[in-house]
């Protein structure tokens, strides 16, 4: 069964894997900025004489095919970019790149993908079809690298029928993943707003237009527009940044805020946009200030194709086993994998990978994240059995 020879080569592969993802984990590197990051990559492809093309600067994308390549394509996506985050981490492969870490798991996404095409590449001749092989840049920074690669074409030449990626998820024990159907993260945009007044000695306030009192009346009717927001359809506006150059007794002349708006639902997205302004500029002139506003769009939902994530599901149940595999629940993060999504059917699901003998599980972009490393087979090796799968079901 090629099931038992995927996970008989994962466990082959499995110390080349965390020599890999160490090595990543090593060296990170900023979105649009993974240029050593791609040449690792290369060199993989070229050590496995798969060509490749260069696509947003620094992706990536390799083509493998097997017998009858033309019967059927699948791509398989990871993305590359790490974060501004200085790592806490005392391990032997801590970020050497001070301010800057593999906090959101990339470097786990390109080993899971590189394992997946060892293995795969391994059994080329009992395979039919295509697999296109996409290394993506810069998914933690708007526009985000989905965007720019999809611009230049890189679901033509060949045209592939599905777009699979997984994610870790460190609420989930390694050996597990998860998936959702349907719309499964939010939409994502970028709010900044500049309020204007009139600065002045603090002690003669009369004299001035405060632009702290606006921006804390604005924040204020903001939040509870959110809260009032229809369930079933949720909608966030958090604000996480406010600047005033201020002093105990200095009004300022403007108060900097920044922060962000996201949904489910792009009728509701809409409709936010639309009260933001109505709440930001309502506000400053009622209050005799000036009010300058950016919605900064981003990310669209992410939204995993039903029909192909119930497959991929029975799938991963198969290879890992039925109670390995977890029903998940709509998230407000969001994934500029939500691209590929609008533009082919798409699936993104979770890859467990918190240490099961331990209660502790450190959240996404946090400075101690890591990783339980037996997580490796189970994400190079389903990956690659998910690929097998949708390739015999031409």
């Amino acid at each position: 069964m090629l099931k038992n020879k995927i996970k008989k080569l994962t466990e082959v592969y499995y110390p080349q894997l965390i020599a890999i993802r160490r090595f990543l984990h090593t060296n990170p590197e900023l979105s649009f900025q993974e240029k050593n990051t791609s040449h690792f990559l290369k060199e993989k492809f070229n050590q496995l004489h798969i060509p490749y093309k260069e696509y947003a600067g620094t992706g990536v994308v390799g083509i493998l095919q097997f017998n009858d390549p033309s019967s059927k394509v699948v791509a398989l996506r990871a993305d590359m970019d790490a974060l501004p985050v200085f790592e806490e981490n005392e391990v032997p492969y801590k970020s050497i790149t001070s301010g800057v870490m593999h906090a959101c798991g990339h470097d786990v996404h390109m080993t899971c993908l590189l394992g997946a095409i060892f293995i795969l590449n391994e059994l080329k001749g009992e395979l039919n079809g295509t697999l296109k092989i996409i290394f993506q840049p810069a998914e933690e920074k708007l526009p985000g690298g989905a965007k720019q690669m999809i611009e230049e074409g890189v679901l033509n030449d060949p045209e592939p029928s599905v777009v699979i990626a997984q994610h870790v998820y460190p609420d989930l024990p390694s050996g597990t993943c998860g998936f959702y159907p349907g719309f499964y993260m939010s939409s994502s945009d970028e709010l900044y707003i500049k309020i204007s007044g009139k600065g002045g000695h603090a002690a003669l306030y009369k004299n001035t237009i405060n632009p702290i009192y606006i921006s804390s009346s604005i924040i204020n009717k903001l939040h509870s527009y959110a809260e009032q927001l229809n369930m079933d359809s949720p909608g966030i506006i958090s604000i996480g940044k406010i600047e005033a150059h201020g002093a105990t007794n200095i009004i300022p002349e403007s108060v900097y805020i920044e922060g962000t708006v996201r949904s489910f639902n792009e009728q509701l997205r809409k409709k936010m946009h639309e009260k933001i302004m109505e709440i930001v500029y309502d506000e400053a002139e009622q209050k005799g200030g000036k009010a300058e506003l950016e919605i900064r769009c981003g990310y669209p939902t992410l939204y995993n194709d039903p029909g192909l994530t119930e497959k991929l599901a029975s799938y991963a149940s198969y290879y890992l086993g039925k109670e390995q595999v977890h029903q998940l629940a709509p998230r407000m993060t969001s994934e500029d994998f939500a691209y590929f999504a609008l533009k082919k059917p798409s699936v993104l699901f979770r890859l467990g990978v918190s240490d099961p003998s331990k209660d502790q599980i450190l959240p996404l972009h946090s400075s101690k994240f890591d990783i339980h490393e037996e997580a490796l087979k189970t994400g190079a090796g389903l990956m690659a059995y998910l690929a097998y799968r949708e390739l015999i079901n031409a």
